[in-house]
């Protein structure tokens, strides 16, 4: 018979969800849902003076962005709230309580002690670094009970998996120091041991440690700087696991289709910030357009630009002429922005580079442009060709200062199109701001 996959995250709430965690996370996340099986979240708060209801919030919220859905846990009104170790202090005790009258542990005041037996070769299969062996005499005998009564962490955690019936612990490299203490707990107490599987550490592009400069932040911060939950979730994906044949662009169906633990590459991973703008970019590209025009618009309220007069259908358009610029949504409200505004064209573009000499060859054609008898990009753009054959000049010469003075950009989406899409009053109005036109 074919056991049921059971997973956990088990989080410390003593700070937000960090891009390690959520890696960790949605590793676990990612083998559920690829075996069929269950995916728990537990809060590892019996650090009391360091863990915050404030910071369990905020993890519990980055797990929801991120999509990463947990199955069971106490029922809190037709939603699952994590388990929580603060509440789980008696099964502790009661468990260490047995250690100490088998005679494999003892009391030292408060607090209750683990005999470490010598002689003995801990070895365990990891499934992404195999083979690990240690030697017991290398182990002091290991606090379960503090003296303040709160489990320590090597026990608890064994105590917990064992409980909830987790057969696959999925976590990240640092933790196979402890491997070797949890094991003489499991059998300690006669329990089965999980699979172990180690997730390769991930380092800054610097190939150090990952720092707050270079990643290792809050999974909030980059939602607050234009990431969406499907490019982050993708990035996470790739850091340390492949899904074969080049593909690196896929959602989460296709992710969980593909995921499979064996294929872990056991090499620490980099945070590449450009890998993450790619394939975040790639993903805003995918978006419904109803549901980035909503994601957009609190990007486009912080430059101080509201939505003004202008129907959906017009900031529609409007994005779908950026073609994908933007790997950000931060950078997609900024690159969209004379889409709104005149006020940020003039910030960035005062017209000084027009000479009177410019302004005298350039007023003609951009007349002729505002008299166009039909609104639209390819009667601009012929009149453009004519006008530039005629006056033995270059397309370009017409076309990069109409882009300057309608969007104070030297690039932008076409600029034909982008004056259609503005209107003639909006662009006679632009244009006049400038003297080249009456």
């Amino acid at each position: 018979m074919t056991e049921t996959v059971r997973v956990r995250f088990a989080p410390s709430p003593t700070g937000a969800l960090h891009i390690g965690g959520a890696h960790t996370a949605l590793f676990n996340w990612l083998w559920a849902r690829r075996m069929g099986g269950s995916f728990i979240l537990r809060i590892e708060d019996s650090d009391r003076q360091r863990s915050t209801e404030a910071f369990e919030k905020t993890i519990l919220s980055g797990m929801r962005w991120l999509g990463l859905d947990w199955d069971e846990g106490p029922d809190c009104g037709g939603d699952y709230g994590p388990y929580r170790q603060s509440e789980r202090l008696d099964i502790y005790h009661r468990y260490a309580e047995e250690l100490v009258g088998r005679g494999l542990a003892y009391r030292e005041g408060e607090a209750i002690i683990q005999h470490v037996p010598q002689d003995r070769t801990l070895l365990f299969e990891d499934i992404v670094y195999g083979s690990i062996e240690i030697k017991s005499e290398t182990i002091k005998d290991t606090v379960l009970i503090k003296s303040d009564g709160t489990p320590t962490y090597n026990f608890a955690v064994v105590v917990d998996d064992h409980t909830m019936a987790i057969n696959y612990v999925i976590r990240g490299e640092d933790h196979i120091i402890n491997t070797p203490k949890q094991i003489l707990v499991y059998d300690a107490l006669g329990w089965e041991i999980p699979h172990f599987a180690h997730l390769p550490m991930i380092l800054g592009e610097d190939k150090k440690k990952l720092s707050k400069r270079q990643g290792a932040t809050s999974v909030y911060d980059y939602r607050d700087l234009g990431y969406i939950p499907e490019g982050i979730f993708n990035f996470l994906a790739l850091l340390g696991w492949s899904a074969g044949e080049d593909k690196e662009i896929f959602d989460r169906d296709e992710a969980t289709a593909l995921f499979d633990l064996s294929k872990v590459i056991k090499r620490k991973a980099v945070f590449d910030m450009k890998k993450l703008g790619f394939v975040n970019q790639e993903h805003l590209k995918r978006l419904d357009p109803a549901r980035r025009l909503e994601l957009i618009s609190p990007f486009w309220k912080d430059l101080g630009l509201g939505k003004g007069n202008f129907d959906e259908a017009y900031l529609l358009r409007a994005l779908d002429l950026l073609e994908g610029r933007g790997q950000t949504l931060k950078e997609m409200a900024e690159y969209s922005d004379f889409f709104l505004s005149f006020g940020p064209v003039k910030a960035r573009y005062d017209g000084k580079d027009l000479s009177d000499e410019t302004r005298a060859v350039l007023a003609p054609f951009f007349e002729a442009l505002l008299e166009l008898e039909t609104w639209n990009h390819d009667a601009m753009a012929d009149l453009a060709r004519h006008w530039a054959g005629e006056q033995g000049m270059k397309l370009k010469d017409l076309a990069m200062p109409l882009r300057w003075a309608l969007t104070g950009r030297k690039v932008s989406p076409g600029i034909f199109e982008v004056a259609a899409h503005l209107g003639r009053e909006e662009v006679r109005h632009r244009l006049r701001h400038y003297g080249l036109a009456g």
